[in-house]
């Protein structure tokens, strides 16, 4: 049962709270439940810890990325962008080197979801971060990055500007133009684009956290020298 409490008690998420009530959860045993919640393989493809997709399996986890585009409200522009997903065993390392395309300085966003009391998400600011040292931080905190569903992290430079998110669902989804050089990256590490590509968001689909990646998570804050408590 500690799997479940896992996934369950720290979920904080409208989608998950449909899962756990009107949804292809809702009819299983706690055996049925606790063997899907403990697969992480389909196929080549293996997940984090952070998130898991509907027992009906709608959308099975799989590699890849695919064009899409991102439409400001306001302005009504539209921003190219990639998306993808990766297998664990790689995606931190591609994370690190769609970093280095952004050039040698970059803002960080953190984004968190751990406070029960509020809905949606909080995000987290810090400017002009140099990027050696930037990763040399964040390879501290790769589990928590990794296996956290109520974290995600996003590096910019706004003078380009571009955007590297590698979200809570583990995505790693890259804003602005060219995107060639972090085609590339995918393409090194045998990422292949997929126009028909579905990723786990566009299904149910439920997210893992604990009190000590929340801990974690103060850790980090700290560490990037960002202030936590408003969240």
């Amino acid at each position: 049962m500690g799997f479940l409490k896992k996934f369950f008690r720290g979920v904080f998420h409208e989608d998950a709270q449909a899962a756990m009530t009107h949804s292809s959860f809702e009819r299983l045993s706690e055996e049925e439940l606790e063997a899907h919640l403990g697969g992480q393989r389909y196929g080549r493809f293996t997940l984090t810890d952070a998130i898991r997709p509907s027992y009906d399996l709608k959308i099975v986890p799989k590699q890849g990325y695919r064009h899409d585009f991102y439409v400001d409200e306001e302005t009504k522009t539209k921003v190219p962008v990639l998306m993808a997903a990766a297998s664990r065993e790689i995606l931190f390392d591609i994370f690190m080197e769609l970093i280095e395309p952004l050039g040698s300085e970059v803002d960080v966003v953190l984004e968190t979801s751990h406070n029960r009391e509020s809905a949606g998400h909080t995000d987290l600011y810090r400017e002009h971060m140099d990027v050696p040292v930037f990763k040399s931080m964040i390879w501290d905190f790769e589990d928590l990055l990794m296996n956290d569903g109520c974290t995600g992290i996003a590096v910019l430079n706004p003078s380009i500007p571009q955007e590297v998110q590698f979200d809570e669902h583990k995505l790693l989804i890259v804003y602005g133009k060219p995107l060639g050089a972090f085609e590339a990256v995918f393409e090194r590490f045998g990422v292949k684009p997929d126009t028909h590509m579905k990723f786990i968001t566009e299904a149910e689909h439920v997210h893992s956290s604990s009190d000590r990646f929340a801990q974690k998570f103060e850790e980090l804050t700290m560490a990037l020298g960002m202030d936590s408590g408003t969240y």
